[in-house]
Order: structure tokens, then C-alpha cells, then sequence
């Protein structure tokens, strides 16, 4: 009889003890509370102990959490309409504070406020600066600034923004085609700048080898006339010396040059008395009469 009494009071400290307790994962917190009263806060892994039937646990994610915001048009200041999105990273700092500013909404109500905080923050610094700026380098600022605004105005949920990013900065869709025109339009002004300087120096480089030309040809004409006169002088030089050494040698041999150049079959014709002076060594092998006697040496033999 005591056997089956104790049986039920066991089974039933069993199950009270069991429901007493509960455990944490690494990557959870958890809440304790009582009739909708925080109680305990776990944040820490293993396991926890509340009141059986009294007490319920409520659990939360604790791990780094991301937030994707929907597509946005944003107004900068030089009215150049965007089309702007985010990411957004965050976590529970404040248990308590999460739990009294979300209530039973959890992590999906706390995203959904979240999420129009960032869509504040990101009108109102974006707002403020032009379009270049949010298309430049210097976004990573505006994204600093974009999360320190959020960080400030989340804090009352109980949770910090860890990092925000955007993810794309693009034109409305009816804007592109005349922003593609404007740029299009840019960029052949400047190929036609190119084009207008190239040609320019091409001319200058054409000017400047125009120039080296006629510099190069008239030095070297002026160096093969006085190569040519200094040549003529040279060889005047040597036909005087042989005349002097000669004289009727020289008288003959010039002849027979003549003769040589003058007499070819052709079409050309000379008329010439026959007595001309022309035809003299043709005539005879004597020497003209007043031909000039050439002295012989001292000590020659005459002939």
C-alpha cells in the first residue's frame, strides 16, 4: 500500500524537479519571468532552475543578427534622386529592456522598428550630402554615420547596431537612360578633346621633322658643294700640274678625249672646216707649228 503512494509522489517530485529546470545554449539568453515580471536573466550557457507551473523561460537569440532593408528612394542634396538598400548587423545588449520595449513580438518586432529606424537614419544622412558623395569613395563615412545614428536611436530597444552597409546606390530606373546620355555625351567631348590634342601634337612632331629636313638636306647639299669644289679645285689642281709637267702630252690625250666623245654614231652632226684646229691630230702625228716645246730635264738625252 505505502509501494503505490510513493510511486505517484515520486513520479510527480520527478517531474517538478524536471520542470524546474532548464538549460541555455551558447548561442541563446533567456528570461525568467513571472506572471509577464522578469525574474532572473540568463545569459550565460548551461542551466537554469525556476518555479514549476509559476515561472515560464523565455528564450532569445544571441548571436549577431542581420537586418536586409527593402529597396528606398532617396533625395540627396543636389535632387538627384537613388535607389538605396541596406544591411544592417545587430545583437541583444539589454534582455530586460528588449523584453519591455518588443513585448511578446521577440526578434520579428524588434527587426520591424529596427528596420524603420534604418530607413530614417539613412533619409536624413543621405539627405544631406550630394549624389557624388554617396557614389564615391567617402560612402564608407555616410555608412559610419548612418550606423551611429541608428546605434542611438536603438539603444532604448535593447540592442546595439553593430555595423550597416549599403548594398546598392543605383538610379531610378527612369533616370538611366538620361543619365547614360549625359555620360555618353561626356565621354565623346572628352575622346574629341584627345582626338584635338593628339592631332595637334602630330602636327607639331610633323612641323618638327618637316623642319629637321630641310635642316638635314641643306647641311648636306652645302657639304657636297664644297666636297664637289674642293674635288674640282683638286682636280684642276692635278690638270695644271700635268699641262706644266707636258704640255703637248697634255694637248694630245685631251684631243683624243675629244675625238672620243664627239665622233660616236648618232644622230648628231658636226659641221666643221677641215683646216679647224679640231682636227689637227687627225691630220698629221706632227704637233701643231706653235705648239709649245716642252724643255727636257738636265742631264736628259735627246732623242
Amino acid at each position: 500500500m505505502k509501494a503505490q503512494l510513493i510511486l505517484p509522489i515520486v513520479a510527480v517530485l520527478g517531474a517538478a524537479v524536471l520542470s524546474s529546470i532548464f538549460i541555455v545554449d551558447e548561442r541563446e539568453k533567456a528570461l525568467v519571468l513571472q506572471f509577464g515580471q522578469v525574474k532572473q536573466v540568463k545569459e550565460t550557457p548551461g542551466l537554469g532552475f525556476k518555479i514549476p507551473l509559476i515561472q515560464e523561460v523565455v528564450k532569445y537569440d544571441g548571436r549577431i543578427l542581420g537586418l536586409p532593408t527593402q529597396p528606398m528612394e532617396v533625395t540627396p542634396l543636389d535632387d538627384r534622386r537613388l535607389v538605396v538598400d541596406a544591411f544592417a548587423r545587430w545583437r541583444i545588449t539589454n534582455l530586460v529592456d528588449f523584453r519591455e520595449a518588443v513585448g511578446v513580438g521577440g526578434v520579428d518586432a524588434a527587426q520591424t522598428r529596427l528596420d524603420r529606424i534604418l530607413n530614417a537614419a539613412i533619409r536624413e544622412v543621405l539627405g544631406s550630402v550630394p549624389s557624388n558623395r554617396v557614389l564615391s569613395e567617402d560612402r564608407t563615412s555616410l555608412m559610419n554615420q548612418i550606423r551611429d545614428r541608428a546605434r542611438t536611436e536603438s539603444g532604448a530597444l535593447g540592442i546595439e547596431v553593430i555595423d550597416v552597409r549599403l548594398t546598392r546606390t543605383d538610379l531610378p530606373e527612369q533616370n538611366l537612360a538620361a543619365t547614360f546620355a549625359r555620360m555618353r555625351a561626356e565621354r565623346e567631348r572628352e575622346a574629341a578633346d584627345e582626338i584635338a590634342r593628339g592631332g595637334e601634337a602630330a602636327q607639331r612632331v610633323r612641323a618638327t621633322a618637316d623642319r629637321t629636313v630641310v635642316e638635314l638636306t641643306s647641311d648636306a647639299s652645302r657639304m657636297a658643294e664644297v666636297a664637289r669644289g674642293e674635288a674640282d679645285a683638286e682636280r684642276n689642281a692635278i690638270y695644271a700640274e700635268a699641262f706644266g709637267r707636258d704640255p703637248e702630252f697634255f694637248a694630245f690625250t685631251r684631243s683624243l678625249t675629244s675625238y672620243e666623245r664627239s665622233l660616236q654614231s648618232g644622230n648628231s652632226s658636226i659641221v666643221m672646216q677641215p683646216d679647224s684646229e679640231f682636227f689637227t691630230y687627225l691630220r698629221s702625228d706632227l704637233a701643231p707649228a706653235d705648239r709649245p716645246v716642252a724643255v727636257a730635264p738636265a742631264g736628259a738625252t735627246a732623242p
